[in-house]
């Protein structure tokens, strides 16, 4: 028993497991989030915006009530506006290739919080999912792979930082902002949490350059303990999602009697394609199949996270159900949050398998026009242990 005890703290602080499926969450959620905003680049100011339906005067009552976090009640004009908004989509690129992870993920989460608390009425249940998953990503190590941060840890020699320590001044010039509009920023352990991500990433600094032995240890257990819970929380979310929603089906009286799907298909919002739309609903039987096998793959999915090949098949079966979703329905970016979010659960050899895929892909484009040296796998990228998650 104290050997298993032992071997199971050593697996829980020894790494930061996951590292693939961390990464794939970091990428599809911020493609999602910024697809989702230059999609609507030409309306932003009637959605979150000086000329959207809810007045800056009605968002300011509406903070003043919910304490709902947003750095656009600081200013009602169209430059403080365009500003966040600029900078929302740039956090979502750098967060996407892994450039500055830590600091991207902050801004990323300012960027989300910002804007979808501007107008709660806006958003749909891929919002939502985004909204939470936007705060767990600042907890996570997802930039161990697939970045541009693994890129520059794994050159030889001794790293020189000289943009870090400016970056984290400016940083800090911001929440100074922030503090002083306590009143209009909303809840304030959100900004707890802010300052004290702040003062992390100054320790860590301090650490990995004058305290490189014991205190580094240190800081490295603690970084994969907060890393792994949040990875657990991340799936417990996950099967929270689809349990709630499918046992509210459950308790639906279309959803019992098999035509639940057929009303959605019938509604010009919901139908980017009237003619593949009607086809499908003219199917009593496919209307009945889909709507009571949507039922069942969502109760049963979290109760099959400990087999892992029933576990592989529903996830497939859930992530073609969310490309119906985008294609039938028209909800593109809430499918994408969705899929992003059940990338938690993917296989590590299988995003191993995907990843060596996009990279020979990526030579054969660039052989096209220059010699591509073979590329030698770096450290990072070796097979991980098998995890639930993997």
């Amino acid at each position: 028993m104290d050997r298993r005890l032992a071997r199971a703290v050593q697996r829980v602080t020894g790494a930061a497991l996951g590292p693939y499926q961390a990464a794939v969450v970091r990428i599809g959620f911020a493609a999602a989030w910024l697809l989702f905003l230059l999609r609507e680049f030409p309306h932003r100011h009637e959605l979150y915006g000086p000329d959207g339906p809810w007045s800056w005067d009605m968002g300011q009552q509406l903070i003043a009530n919910n304490h709902a976090f947003t750095v656009l009640m600081w200013s009602d004009g169209v430059l403080w506006f365009e500003t966040v908004y600029a900078l929302a989509v740039l956090s979502s690129v750098l967060l996407l290739i892994g450039w500055r992870t830590r600091t991207m993920s902050v801004l990323f989460m300012v960027g989300v919080l910002s804007l979808q608390n501007r107008s709660i009425f806006m958003g749909d249940g891929g919002d939502n999912v985004i909204h939470l998953m936007a705060i767990y990503l600042v907890l996570t190590r997802c930039s161990q792979v697939w970045s541009v941060d693994a890129r520059r840890a794994a050159r030889p020699g001794p790293a020189r930082d000289p943009l870090g320590p400016v970056m984290w001044v400016v940083l800090a010039l911001g929440l100074v902002a922030a503090s002083l509009f306590i009143g209009r920023t909303g809840e304030p352990w959100l900004l707890v949490l802010l300052w004290l991500v702040w003062a992390a990433q100054g320790v860590w600094w301090l650490v990995c350059r004058y305290a490189p032995g014991q205190p580094r240890i240190l800081a490295d257990v603690l970084a994969n303990l907060v890393h792994n819970a949040t990875l657990v929380v991340i799936m417990a979310e996950v099967c929270l999602i689809y349990a709630t929603a499918g046992w509210y089906k459950i308790q639906g009286s279309r959803w019992q009697d098999g035509t639940a799907l057929y009303y959605p298909l019938k509604l010009d919002y919901f139908t980017p394609w009237p003619l593949l739309s009607d086809v499908l609903a003219a199917s009593g039987v496919m209307v009945m199949v889909l709507t009571y096998g949507t039922v069942i793959v969502q109760v049963a999915f979290p109760f099959t996270l400990f087999n892992r090949r029933v576990k592989n098949v529903l996830l497939v079966v859930m992530m073609l159900e969310h490309a119906g979703i985008a294609l039938l329905l028209g909800l593109p970016f809430f499918s994408l949050a969705m899929i992003a979010a059940d990338a938690v659960f993917l296989p590590t050899v299988f995003l191993i398998w995907l990843g060596t895929r996009v990279r020979h892909g990526r030579d054969r484009l660039l052989a096209g026009s220059r010699r591509v040296p073979p590329r030698q796998r770096d450290a990072s990228e070796e097979p991980g242990p098998r995890t639930l998650v993997g």
